[in-house]
């Protein structure tokens, strides 16, 4: 089993030691997993974000990473990731900034259209019923995903939009049809599922497998006992299983 979605308490919302994800996941029978820790963007301003590591954190996370990498080497293989959302104007600095560090990935979350730190950002997390909020979304996370550098898409129904429910399938619909030109693997979040979150969005994932989109579950882990929820995980890919999606298991870095 794989999973490339965990996270360390550097974000400043998730617990336990980076050790004790690694412990979980080796006793809930995981053979490979990824830490994808929330990037520490380097803003051009005096804007603070409160869910993601400090840039001045970045080294530690990395050492700790690669050194459970080599510890654990015989028992589980471990990658150092992050999750990053696409900013257009600073995205450029972004990867210069994480690149000598030499991760082995990246993942798509856009959890803010524009840039997080304009002043028309939004939140997409939370409830909308602009229409253009959700086509920002949409074009925005392309847009990103066209630059190549994301492994996958995290939690692709994110946005929490509550207007006609008859535009947002038309939207959706097209979206899962241009994510399907770019191949790109879209995840099924296990903690939306886990919180009951507005997502996994069953309308998406209807379209997505009517696309025959690729699927990959992420356990979007922000606790080591996330790993050792098989009931609800199998309840997770039931749901799945239902609309004719099987999950890929063996994703390729």
């Amino acid at each position: 089993m794989q999973n490339f979605h965990t996270h360390t308490f550097r974000c400043q919302h998730a617990k336990g030691t980076d050790r004790d994800y690694v412990e979980a996941a080796i006793k809930a029978g995981y053979t490979e997993i990824g830490f994808s820790d929330h990037v520490p963007y380097p803003f051009p301003t005096q804007y603070y974000s409160d869910f993601r590591m400090k840039l001045n954190e970045t080294e530690d996370y990395v050492k700790s990473i690669r050194s459970l990498q080599k510890e654990y080497a015989d028992r589980i293989t471990i990658r150092l990731g992050f999750e990053a959302e696409y900013y257009p104007d600073i995205f450029s600095s972004l990867l210069d900034f994480i690149k000598p560090f030499h991760y082995d990935y990246l993942i798509l979350g856009q959890h803010f259209t524009n840039n997080e730190y304009d002043s028309g950002a939004f939140y997409c997390g939370h409830k909308t019923n602009s229409i253009e909020i959700l086509d920002k979304y949409i074009s925005q996370t392309l847009e990103g995903l066209k630059t190549g550098e994301f492994l996958y898409f995290a939690h692709p129904d994110l946005i929490h939009f509550t207007g006609s429910r008859e535009i947002y399938k038309q939207k959706m619909k097209d979206f899962v049809r241009e994510l399907k030109k770019l191949a790109i693997p879209l995840e099924c979040n296990f903690l939306g599922f886990w919180d009951k979150r507005n997502y996994p969005d069953k309308t998406f994932w209807k379209f997505a497998a009517e696309e025959q989109n690729p699927v990959i579950i992420g356990l979007d882990a922000h606790q080591p006992e996330v790993y050792l929820d098989k009931k609800r995980l199998e309840k997770m890919k039931n749901f799945l299983s239902e609309l004719g999606i099987t999950p890929v298991e063996n994703l390729k870095l």
